[in-house]
């Protein structure tokens, strides 16, 4: 069962550590090729797959119970992360939400599917795999909302003292639509609703670009390392990784099954999913508003590696309340 979950972590990292020579050697030149790649994702790989994920997800066969023993804990993390950041002062505009959502996406899919088959077999990956297809969508979705609205404000604190705040609402909605996270995925649930199939070439096209996201993105985690380090942003990627390590998983199994009264392998998926070390989807985030991008790649790589650790400990704990 671990050495399933071990070899994934040790490919992942060899990926990674790719990545980081041919940022030291300056292979790909010396012009911030992180910031190349990551604007490639985040403009047209990880849209592509946002909208063929979305496009197939099958609401009537969703365990929506389960579901919101994930999401409700998930979020409500992820916002008091972001309401504790902005109260601090002093930080970028974006850096609350960028440091909300480094606390709380998990590596659901390189790490997360992997582990759910080896440890809870096609049962638990069904469960899983209903997590991965909302992931993105639920907390991308608030937190480009967000984000977006604190640029606004800024921008009309910067520009105009007395800014209309239907001007500054509307600008929000406007940048949080007709954005390269949420515009894939709105237009992923109307093709759904629509419940026409994708066209072939398109669906084929839509794969290839979609698999690339992962190889694309761990380079690009290994660049970052090579150009920031991990020394100057690792107490931020330390506490980040805690509460995404330890106080995340914690809440979803306080949550899940006190609140929602699951056990068993529901409880364990839901529990193991929240326990996953930070997704790539942070760095991505972070180097579209420019903010933070040290501190996302530091507590990616920190805690892939702790995950080895932490992993065992939480199967542990889910398995005492069987």
């Amino acid at each position: 069962m671990f050495s399933v979950i071990l070899l994934k972590l040790l490919a992942i990292m060899g990926v990674v550590v790719i990545g980081y020579v041919v940022g030291r050697k300056g292979w790909l030149g010396h012009n911030d090729p992180a910031r190349v790649l990551g604007y490639a994702a985040f403009y047209i790989f990880v849209p592509a797959l946002l909208f063929r994920t979305t496009s197939r997800i099958e609401f009537a066969s969703m365990p929506w119970g389960t579901l919101a023993a994930f999401f409700v804990p998930v979020v409500a993390l992820m916002l008091s992360v972001y309401a504790w950041q902005r109260s601090q002062g002093g930080l970028p505009v974006a850096a609350p939400s960028v440091r909300a959502i480094t606390a709380t996406f998990g590596n659901t899919v390189q790490l997360g599917i992997p582990m759910a088959v080896a440890m809870f077999g096609e049962a638990g990956l069904s469960i899983h795999v209903t997590i991965v297809s909302l992931h993105a969508l639920t907390l991308l979705t608030v937190l480009t909302a967000l984000v977006e609205m604190d640029l606004a404000r800024e921008r009309a604190r910067l520009g105009d003292a007395d800014a209309h705040v239907g001007r500054m609402l509307m600008d929000t909605a406007r940048k949080t639509i007709i954005h390269p996270v949420v515009l894939p995925i709105l237009a992923g649930l109307a093709w759904n609703a629509l419940g026409a199939p994708t066209p072939e070439v398109v669906d084929e096209m839509l794969v290839q670009l979609g698999q690339a996201v992962v190889p694309m993105c761990l380079v690009l985690i290994g660049l970052s390392l090579a150009q920031y380090g991990l020394k100057a942003a690792a107490r931020g990627a330390i506490t980040l990784s805690l509460l995404k390590l330890v106080l995340l998983p914690a809440v979803v199994l306080v949550v899940g099954h006190w609140g929602f009264g699951l056990s068993g392998l529901a409880l364990s998926v839901v529990v193991m999913a929240a326990a996953l070390p930070v997704g790539n989807n942070a760095l991505i985030f972070a180097q579209r508003y420019e903010v933070q991008e040290a501190e996302s790649t530091a507590a990616i790589a920190l805690s892939t590696f702790a995950f080895a650790l932490t992993a065992p400990a939480w199967l542990w704990v889910v398995s005492q309340l069987r």
